[in-house]
Formats: C-alpha cells, structure tokens, sequence
C-alpha cells in the first residue's frame, strides 16, 4: 500500500553523495518521503490497524525526577482499577523466551518533545504492556566536586561522558528479553540518584527516549526502530528555560549560560549527526501526526510477526509420556480419598467444599514443606540437654498465588509459615486467541533470594502456570527454588509443565488422566473458584486455570 505524505510530515535521512555537513542540516525539513529499505522490516508498505485516534490534547511534560515505568492498559475509578487488556505468552512451550520487545529509540535535542511523541505513541498503539524508558534515569552518580559544578551550572549533562552507559545497556538488553528490571530514579534538583529504584517488567514494546539514544554502538544494536525528533532550536530552547526554571528550580540566567555554553555545543557535536542513523525523522514532534501514524502502523505489522501460540501447542504434546520424577502426589489415604470424593461431589453444599478443600490445602502445603532442604542445627532444650535439629537452609520462604483460585490457598500456607511473604499473579484467557494473558502481578521485594511456592487449584493444561513461572524465572528466581502447588491437575498440564521447566518441583493431591476438548479436567473438580466463592462464571468468561484450568 502506497502512502501519500506532505513533505514536511515525514523524512527517511539519506544522506547525499558530496553533501555538506552545514547543508544537510538544513535541508531536512524539506525533504520529501523516502524509503530506507525495501525488507520486510520496510516502512514502505504497511497494512491498516484498528487503534485509538491520534489526538492533539496532551499534557506538558512537568517532572523534577527522570521518568521509566510501565504502562498497561488500564481504566483508574474512584474505587478500583480494570485492566482492559493483558500480555500474551512472550515464551514458546519449552518455556524459552521466543519475542523479545519491539524497542522504539527517540532521539533528538533537548526539549524536542521526545517524550511528547513517546506518550502519543503510547496512546496511539493501544497495545498491553508499553514500556517508557529514559535515558534521564542514566545519568552518573556525580562526585562532590562535580555536583558543586553543577550547582553554578558549570557541569555539561549533555555530554556522552554524563551518561551511565553501560547500566543503560545492561538494562535495556535485559529488558529487550522479557526479564525484570530496576531503574534509577535521578533527582534533576538536587543533581543525584535516590535511594530507591524502580522495578521495571513485562514489555511487549519498549519505548527509550533520550538525547543520545543513537551515541552508543551497543545501544544501536539493541533498537528495532530509530525515531529522530526534529524540532527548531528557538522552540527548543522556550521550551527548556520553561521546564528548568518551573520545573527544576533554576535562574534564567543559568539556564540560558547552560544552554549556550554545553547544550548548544553538544546538540551540534553529538546529537544532530546521528539523524544519519535513524530510520525515520519527525519534524515538528508530537504535532506531526501523519509521522505518528506511520510509526504505530509499522509497530503493529512487526508485533504480528511476532505473535505464538502456546495453548494449543500444549494440548498436543507430551501425549503418553510417563510421568516426571518432579512430581509428588500425597499420599491417597481413605481420609484423602474421602475428602477427594466430598469436593468433587457436585451435590455438595458450598460450607462443605470450603471446608474439605482447606483440609486438603493444609495436607498439601504441609507435604510440599517436606521437600524444602533443611540443614542441621543443635538447640538446648529446657532440660539442658543438645536436641540434634533441622532448619530451613535457605533465606526465607515466599507464596505467590495464582488469582483468584489460587488465592484461596494462602490461609493454609500462612498457618504453617509465620510471617511468609506473599506476591499475586493475576492471568486470564483470551477468548479471541485462546491464549492465556498477564493482566497484573504483585511481588515482594528481592524474590529471587527466595523459595517460592507457586500456587493455583487446578492445573489442566498448564497454560497458566507456564506463564506464571516464566515470570517468576523473569524476576530472577531460580528454577530449582520454584514449587507448583495445585490440589489437582491433569497429566497433560504435569507434562507441560515439566517439559519447559524439569527443575520445578511439581506437587499435588491428585492427578486425573484426561482433558476434554474444551480443556477441563477430566473427571475434575468443576469451576474450583465459582465453587468456592459461591460465584456463577458467564458461559462467554474463564479465568485461566481456576478450577477449569485453561
């Protein structure tokens, strides 16, 4: 599809045989579309997606810290908050990261607008979990004498050596591959970092906006898409005496001595020649709306070529296999086989299912304590003699529930583990695709250190706890530190799982043989959550793995 542009709306920098440096700077603006490549990554000829509207309405930039986080697609009410959309599976069914995130660079002076044009990108994609990166956040620690001369505005923070680029890339590149990350907080007031950082996951597109974005090798390497923001210097410096003297506490003063003796010059020397590398320009910022429109249409086509399926995948595989050494069923006592038959009596009463389901949860969580290593420690006892002992040989134990199903495991874990730590993981199906979603998840500090004992009540196919372990190993905790507790699952959802994941400690109360073609378990348990709850689930509406396991 051929797309007709105004010549000012977007430019492909090319530069020209002989062209002068002074000249081609000039002469950006006038240039008319041209095409960088003709493969299939080209923006040349894109399809039409359905997506929110470019709107001209958005607010100015107003900050005192530098900016990174996460954006999932939510709507905010007085009393609660909706997610409107979540992640699909970034992960194939060994488990393995199969897409990285689609990363977006923006470069261009200093109050070009990039972060402008990264919010209208954001607005426009209307795609779940986008990830705005700064590069403000990147800036060095800086040394007494240094921050001394930043004080006088004396220190050049647009020069490449201001900028921690080997955090950048570490980040970035970890970030690119689905993994969690933190991010510093810098404090442009007081010309430092904060104490604190923030944790940074769950990117389908990434979008890094600085004034260097294309000054580091390592950097290029790691961006699908070059943006270059071209905006006119006398509107970018109206725009930087604005934010520095409202936002950031400066003197007019010092903000026109900064910006003539160190922006100025570094724009020129170091930021304007890596328009050559960009794959796209976008005069006039976040007004140029036509350019806007091209860059969400080609991140759309790029994302489709990305898209995986693991559900099904799931259903056919691992067919007549025998069952994994990770696995531990408890014991099937007559007081197990009786309680199994209560729960999954659908005549019984709601007080009934409680109760028998928390007895069992109790007997599985005490089971799966068993498999924790414990080291040996000697106690004196009351009598004065040594008492030859056991403990936990490990930092500490943490619980993450599988909402909301799994959540009705957590009683039973925290009367067994005093003060345990407890994180959520919110997933659910698409009914479009199939596929099971990450909507939300909620997780202690510094988990990574931990055991974890991954719970949900059923497991079928798998889908669901194939995500939710991914998500633990993306924040860094081991695989052989994950336990996958679940009252019953079926055979194919123990494969599946063992099969991506043969470090995981599989623990359960049951395992039934079969899964139907709409993916219950066979002869299962029903909807463990409406069961539970006492809630009635709309025929068009499943929560993944609770009960009917997804």
């Amino acid at each position: 599809m051929a797309m007709k542009m105004n010549q000012n709306d977007v430019q492909m920098p090319q530069k020209e045989e002989g062209e002068k440096e002074e000249d081609r700077s000039t002469s950006r603006s006038d240039r008319l579309v041209k095409r960088k490549s003709s493969g299939d990554d080209s923006l040349g000829s894109l399809p039409k997606h359905p997506r929110c509207p470019l709107t001209p309405s958005l607010s100015p930039r107003k900050r005192t810290t530098s900016q990174s986080k996460t954006e999932p697609p939510l709507l905010r009410t007085n009393k609660r908050t909706i997610y409107t959309a979540g992640r699909p599976p970034w992960y194939n069914v060994t488990g393995t990261t199969f897409k990285e995130a689609f990363v977006i660079g923006l470069c261009g002076g200093s109050a070009s607008g990039k972060t402008t044009v990264a919010n209208k990108i954001i607005e426009a994609l209307d795609v779940p979990w986008v990830v705005l990166l700064s590069m403000d956040s990147f800036y060095k620690v800086l040394t007494k004498d240094e921050q001394e001369l930043a004080a006088k505005n004396e220190y050049n923070f647009d020069h490449p050596e201001a900028f921690d680029f080997e955090l950048l890339v570490t980040v970035l590149r970890k970030l690119k591959k689905g993994k969690s990350i933190k991010v510093p907080i810098y404090d442009f007031t007081s010309h430092c970092r904060r104490k604190e950082w923030k944790t940074v996951y769950g990117a389908n597109v990434v979008i890094f906006e600085g004034i260097l974005a294309f000054a580091n090798k390592e950097l290029l390497k790691l961006l699908d898409m070059k943006v270059f923001v071209d905006t006119d210097s006398d509107i970018r410096l109206v725009r930087r005496l604005k934010r520095d003297i409202s936002d950031r506490g400066r003197d007019i003063n010092g903000v026109i001595k900064q910006y003539n003796k160190f922006v100025k010059p570094s724009f020129e020397q170091y930021i304007e020649p890596t328009v050559q590398v960009a794959d796209i320009v976008v005069p006039r910022g976040g007004e140029n709306f036509v350019a806007l429109d091209l860059i969400v249409q080609h991140v759309h086509s790029q994302l489709e070529k990305r898209e995986i399926t693991v559900r099904s995948a799931l259903a056919s595989a691992h067919q007549g296999q025998p069952l994994p050494k990770t696995l531990s069923v408890l014991e099937s006592t007559p007081q197990v086989r009786g309680m199994h038959t209560i729960i999954r009596n659908k005549d019984t009463n709601r007080d009934e299912f409680i109760f028998y389901s928390k007895r069992l949860m109790r007997l599985l969580i005490e089971h799966a304590l068993s498999f924790l290593p414990l080291k040996p420690v000697q106690v004196e006892t009351p009598q004065g003699s040594i008492y030859e002992g056991k403990r936990l040989s490990g930092k500490r134990v943490t619980g993450v529930s599988i909402l909301r199903a799994g959540e009705t495991m957590e009683q039973a874990l925290m009367a067994v583990c005093k003060d345990i730590r407890l994180g959520k993981i919110l997933i659910q199906t698409n009914h479009d695709t199939g596929e099971p979603e990450l909507h939300y998840l909620r997780l202690p500090k510094d988990i990574s250190e931990d055991y974890v004992i991954l719970m949900d009540s059923t497991v079928s196919t798998g889908a669901a706890a194939l995500m939710a372990v991914r998500v633990l190993l993306d924040h860094d905790v081991q695989e052989d530190k994950i336990f996958l507790l679940s009252l019953l699952m079926a055979e194919m959802g123990v494969h599946s799982v063992a099969y991506a994941f043969p470090k995981v400690r599989i623990i359960t109360t049951a395992v039934d043989k079969k899964v139907n073609n709409e993916f219950h378990i066979i002869p299962g348990i029903g909807n463990f959550g409406d069961r539970y709850f006492g809630t009635d689930t709309p025929s068009d509406w499943t929560e993944s793995d609770e009960g009917m396991d997804y």
